[in-house]
């Protein structure tokens, strides 16, 4: 073959690349960053299950599809997806969106819940593919610097209150976060305080803060493991009222089409458009801080075509739409994630507890 005809054939294959960037940094994967690619993905699975069965229960469905949606859409974003960091996911911002179809026309069914759901997340794929295929991702660059800024420090604060409950030991039920700080305040007042929740809370605080600078030494893994030790000796769930995850379900997901009825639909479509328009908007400015924060470019056209694959992945999964996370991409950063391979290594961590050790992590 000429030098020609070889130089073509190399341009092609680079060009077929660019559609796999999870590929091309496994090409380019360095051995000292395994470490903390596997210690960031078990650091990010115990957020993981206790979230993504949250999240689903608030769309409507049973907790389990919420680690269906999790583990499978995690796995696609690692090969198709451009950023290093983003951690994909059921997510708050399409859950009142996905509950909106599901509930009326579900009809108490949990099966034919999951199926509309995951036809929605087929929907929502198809089309932010469609858009990254067609180069729509221009529309990100409309977004500017003090609009991403502000973005991110929004979500610093948001994710701030909505922890400070859970801290404290009780749960409130405005919305909002002037609401919720009223709420917080007056649940204080009032001496709703769980002490040994607090003392959990605030010990495993220290514990982060104090080995945040250590190299060797994970502190968030260090506090997850010291606080669930620490619940499941004293048995604090039932001494001291602790909310804990409980033991999980068993079994992991399977390849199934989410068939619907003609009467389904059009409200099927229609919220699978809103939930791509959601995601996008939401994955686009959070990619893009992170890539700003790390002087790496992400291309926002790829970025299309990583958050479609992954709920593509989710529909056919047993699975309901995801969007990228605000609250658990911070988490894989601050525990050190390097590159896609953290959520790999969450995604099949908490497939290994489903399947052989599902109360593991039950306190």
């Amino acid at each position: 073959m000429g030098r020609d005809g070889w130089g073509s054939q190399m341009q092609i294959r680079f060009d077929g690349m660019r559609w796999l960037p999870g590929l091309l940094t496994l090409r380019q994967y360095q051995a000292g960053w395994l470490p903390s690619d596997i210690v960031a993905g078990l650091v990010l699975s115990t957020m993981l299950v206790p979230v993504g069965m949250a999240y689903a229960v608030a769309s409507g469905l049973p907790g389990i599809y919420g680690l269906y949606a999790t583990i499978v859409p995690l796995l696609a974003y690692a090969v198709f997806g451009p950023s290093r960091i983003l951690v994909l996911g059921p997510d708050s911002s399409l859950a009142a969106v996905i509950l909106g179809v599901v509930l009326p026309l579900s009809a108490g069914d949990p099966q034919h819940a999951v199926a509309l759901a995951g036809m929605m997340a087929v929907v929502s794929g198809i089309i932010c593919i469609l858009a990254g295929v067609a180069r729509l991702g221009f529309i990100t660059e409309l977004l500017s610097k003090p609009i991403r800024y502000g973005y991110m420090n929004g979500i610093a604060l948001t994710v701030l209150i909505s922890q400070l409950p859970k801290l404290f030991g009780f749960s409130i039920e405005s919305d909002g976060p002037l609401r919720n700080m009223w709420a917080i305040a007056e649940a204080v007042v009032d001496g709703k305080t769980n002490w040994i929740a607090l003392a959990i809370g605030a010990g495993s605080l220290a514990v982060i803060l104090l080995l945040k600078n250590s190299k060797r030494i994970p502190g968030i893994l260090v506090a997850v493991v010291g606080a669930t030790v620490v619940v499941g000796a004293f048995d604090l769930a039932a001494r001291a009222g602790l909310s804990v995850l409980g033991p999980l379900p068993q079994g992991l997901p399977s390849f199934a089409i989410p068939w619907i009825s003609s009467t389904d639909v059009v409200p099927v479509l229609i919220g699978g458009v809103a939930v791509a328009l959601v995601s996008f908007a939401d994955t686009s400015v959070l990619s893009r801080a992170y890539a700003a924060r790390m002087r790496r470019y992400v291309d926002p056209n790829q970025e299309m075509v990583g958050l479609g694959a992954a709920n593509l992945a989710a529909g056919f999964f047993q699975g309901f739409p995801i969007s990228s996370s605000s609250s658990r991409t911070p988490v894989a950063e601050a525990a050190g994630s390097r590159t896609q391979l953290t959520g790999v290594v969450g995604a099949l961590t908490v497939a290994l507890l489903l399947l052989a050790a599902p109360n593991l992590l039950q306190n």
